[in-house]
């Protein structure tokens, strides 16, 4: 696996790809690697010829107060990890490499209705920068398919409606949650979890799980998704949202069938969130 860290010699790599006629897959990071990273690598494997993955700490999606200095950078061992998974080429750019004129200047992609409320409305301009970001890889790496997990349901979401909107040549690819053993599902943030936050974690998945068989028995909805912030409260955690959407995170009507439970709760300084598919019955 070659690591490069500036845009030209990417770019001559990218190029002796597609003479080769090689199909490239695309998966984005911001590093800290875990198994649900490494299955977007395994799906990015099955679907290309080329792997690329890139680490990018993006300063545009974190808001005041959040955690972007403290967020773990661990080149090395992602390094390792990402080899070992079959990646062939790892994009890992400085800041000023992305963003030379620094952020205040840089020109930024915004992605209407899809990024609003839920996590768009707790981290004001946070879809913003993924936008921005995401747009840049599409445009430095112009992959035929990108993976991206589907633990960040609406990031997904927004990605895939920017592709559709800015009628972008790739293939948009989400690759189920990687859970532990326990049910909470991985992420990068999970390390900032003390021993007891960590023992209370998974019962934001089980109280998903228990809303979601109400749901599909009938019971009504708001009195489930009232029951399951009294349950997260009860529980230790403090709930940014737990809301009912379609698939398409529009908002639940009397024809839907296919529709997803998404939650954020805080456990101390963690934030974590997660959701689960499910089908209304008629």
């Amino acid at each position: 696996m070659r690591t490069l860290r500036e845009i030209v010699p990417l770019r001559e790599a990218l190029d002796e790809f597609r003479r080769r006629g090689q199909r490239i897959a695309l998966v984005p990071t911001m590093g800290n690697l875990h198994d649900g990273h490494l299955a977007l690598v395994a799906e990015a494997r099955r679907r290309g010829d080329v792997v690329v993955a890139t680490i990018f700490v993006n300063p545009l999606q974190f808001g005041a107060g959040e955690d972007l200095d403290a967020y773990p950078r661990t080149l090395a061992e992602d390094q390792a990890k990402l080899e070992e998974a079959g990646c062939d080429l790892l994009f890992a750019p400085e800041t000023t490499t992305l963003y030379p004129r620094g952020l205040a200047a840089q020109t930024r992609v915004c992605v209407p209705e899809v990024s609003e409320g839920l996590c768009g409305g707790d981290r004001p301009g946070h879809f913003d920068g993924v936008a921005t970001v995401v747009t840049m890889l599409f445009n430095l790496v112009q992959p035929d398919v990108a993976c991206f997990g589907e633990k960040d349901y609406q990031q997904l979401a927004v990605i895939r409606r920017l592709v559709a909107d800015l009628h972008l040549p790739v293939e948009v690819v989400g690759v189920p949650i990687v859970r532990a053993a326990d049910g909470l599902a991985l992420s990068s943030r999970n390390g900032y979890l003390d021993a007891a936050q960590r023992a209370t974690a998974p019962a934001l998945y089980r109280t998903l799980c228990a809303l979601r068989d109400a749901l599909e028995a009938g019971a009504d909805p708001d009195d489930t998704l009232a029951d399951g912030l009294a349950r997260l409260r009860e529980t230790g955690f403090a709930p940014d949202y737990l809301e009912l959407r379609d698939a398409d995170l529009g908002p639940v009507t009397t024809t839907t069938r296919d529709a997803v439970l998404l939650a954020a709760a805080r456990l101390g300084p963690t934030r974590l969130i997660d959701n689960l598919s499910l089908t209304l019955p008629r």
